[in-house]
């Protein structure tokens, strides 16, 4: 799936012209309220963060006139920007383009942009080791082994990503495959052949593998190579991205875990940082680097390093249908051994049995709906495979200890 934006312009508030800047005197400026640039896209979860940083910023201080635009990242400055006329700049789609006539203009500017690494101006960006590090820790806890990255070429925070998640990997003595393509070139070109190149990848991987992809985008890019390679998310790839895009990895298949950046503190940094540039100060640091939040696990790195071909069908199986009503006896019409074996193996490598491994994918699921829904206990008991509610509420107090109406009033 090829990244989307929106490259809309508009005015939260009216901009005070479009002339040759003003020269304004230190004096003058706190009689006056600051007239600002946002650069800001918002396709994506990590700039609509950034915006809620900042107007969190606003909230807290002396308020600016805010123009915003809507910028799609890596495209050319907008024509109007070489007269635009106001005190200051946060830009989150800096080109070096638009860096060198901010230098010359001399405007006060905080730029966000990670694309190209430095471009010598006051900055505030993730701290791309560290979510690299965070990703490898997530992965390892998991009892893999084997570690992968998938990235861009021509991103400079796609490669600081992978040499932070291939020095916590290097630490525990594993090493990193990878795969890594550009970025622009399949913007201008198409995303297929970059992930038919992607799909030969990822069936060449030694199994079980924990895979880090550099963002959501490419972790869909990463599930979508697997379901064309009829590879086992998680229990044969594992994956991880970067960003949290609920919307992205909630719709990924299964859903994508990934690590967490702090945009909202990147956003009020960036705001104080130009309100000091504005009022002449002189920074002590002129790069700034933010720790991510933490990981959101979802499905997709839900796994067990699993060497047993057997187990793991039947996990798959269980994963995709204990919803749907789902037997032993129907996952061994699938994996052709006797139940006995597969119950020994089972306990062996997973620590139950397969049935108990059904149980706990509907009462996962039943708990998911009883606090994030309003439905029925029948639509419920329906959606997680039972066929009568007074059952499927017999065997959740036996799971969970509440009954389910318990359990969605402690939830609310």
């Amino acid at each position: 799936m090829q990244p989307f934006s929106l490259p809309i312009s508009f005015l939260v508030q009216s901009p005070r012209g479009f002339g040759v800047r003003n020269q304004r005197a230190a004096s003058s400026f706190s009689s006056k309220r600051p007239h600002v640039l946002l650069i800001v896209e918002t396709a994506m979860a990590f700039g609509r963060g950034v915006l809620e940083g900042i107007s969190r910023y606003l909230v807290e201080n002396p308020p600016w006139s805010v123009q915003l635009d809507l910028r799609e990242l890596l495209v050319t400055p907008p024509a109007w920007l070489r007269r635009w006329d106001g005190d200051g700049i946060i830009t989150r789609s800096t080109t070096p383009e638009m860096a060198e006539i901010i230098q010359k203009w001399g405007i006060p500017t905080v730029n966000l942009t990670d694309i190209y690494g430095d471009q010598g101006l006051p900055s505030i960006w993730n701290d791309h080791d560290a979510i690299g590090r965070m990703a490898a820790d997530h992965l390892i806890q998991r009892g893999l082994n084997q570690f992968a990255y998938c990235g861009f070429t021509d991103h400079h925070w796609s490669e600081s990503r992978f040499e932070g998640f291939s020095a916590a990997v290097g630490q525990h003595g594993y090493s990193v495959e990878s795969h890594q393509s550009d970025w622009a070139q399949a913007r201008r070109t198409g995303w297929e052949r970059q992930q038919a190149q992607l799909v030969d990848w990822l069936t060449s991987l030694p199994k079980p593998i924990g895979i880090m992809a550099c963002n959501d985008f490419r972790g869909q890019h990463v599930l979508e190579g697997c379901r064309a390679a009829r590879l086992s998310v998680p229990d044969e790839v594992a994956v991880i991205g970067v960003d949290n895009d609920q919307v992205i990895c909630d719709f990924c298949q299964p859903p994508l875990s990934s690590v967490i950046p702090a945009a909202e503190r990147i956003g009020f940094e960036a705001a104080g940082m130009l309100d000091r540039l504005m009022q002449g100060e002189k920074l002590e640091q002129r790069q700034v680097r933010i720790k991510p939040l933490g990981v959101a696990s979802r499905q997709s790195t839900d796994v067990m390093a699993i060497d047993d071909g057997d187990v793991v069908a039947a996990l798959k199986i269980i994963r995709d249908r204990a919803c749907l009503g789902l037997s032993v006896a129907d996952i061994l019409r699938e994996v052709p051994i006797a139940r006995s074996s597969l119950e020994r193996r089972f306990r062996k490598t997973v620590g139950r049995s397969p049935q108990a491994e059904i149980r706990g994918v509907q009462m996962k699921r039943a708990r998911q709906l009883l606090c994030e829904t309003d439905l029925t206990l029948n639509q419920i008991a329906s959606l997680t495979g039972f066929k009568h509610s007074e059952y499927f509420s017999v065997v959740f107090k036996r799971e969970v200890g509440q009954t389910p109406g318990q359990y969605r009033a402690s939830a609310s």
